[in-house]
């Protein structure tokens, strides 16, 4: 449960960073950001698969460059779900954000994350 909960929290802090890189990502504050990053990782769990397994050939013909447009549809997911507080303006934008929180989301994992793991490991 915790590990969940950090995940939340990282995410959200993805979020309000991309929100604040892109002006067509939108996101009015952090119980904002935190309440996307639940969504997101519910639709991660319950949607991503599905659409993962539907579109395989297609995943394996970009070499899984398609994961992307994959992470693209579960944000305007959850942009829909949100309402006025989330707002992402283009599947455009979407794919561009869902490269970005891609690349952050690695980053933090490899940069903070890990490292906390393997200090706490006897």
């Amino acid at each position: 449960m915790a590990r969940w909960a950090i995940s939340i929290l990282v995410n959200a802090v993805i979020l309000i960073v991309v929100a604040g890189y892109f002006n067509s990502f939108y996101l009015s504050g952090i119980g904002a950001a935190i309440v996307a990053s639940v969504i997101l990782s519910i639709l991660n769990v319950l949607v991503k698969p599905l659409l993962v397994l539907l579109t395989l050939p297609v995943t394996v013909l970009t070499l899984g460059l398609f994961l992307f447009v994959i992470n693209a549809i579960t944000l305007m997911i959850t942009q829909g779900m949100m309402g006025d507080s989330f707002r992402i303006d283009g599947f455009g934008t979407a794919v561009l954000a869902a490269i970005f929180i891609a690349v952050l989301h690695l980053l933090i994992q490899k940069a903070v994350v890990e490292p906390l793991q393997n200090r706490r490991r006897p």
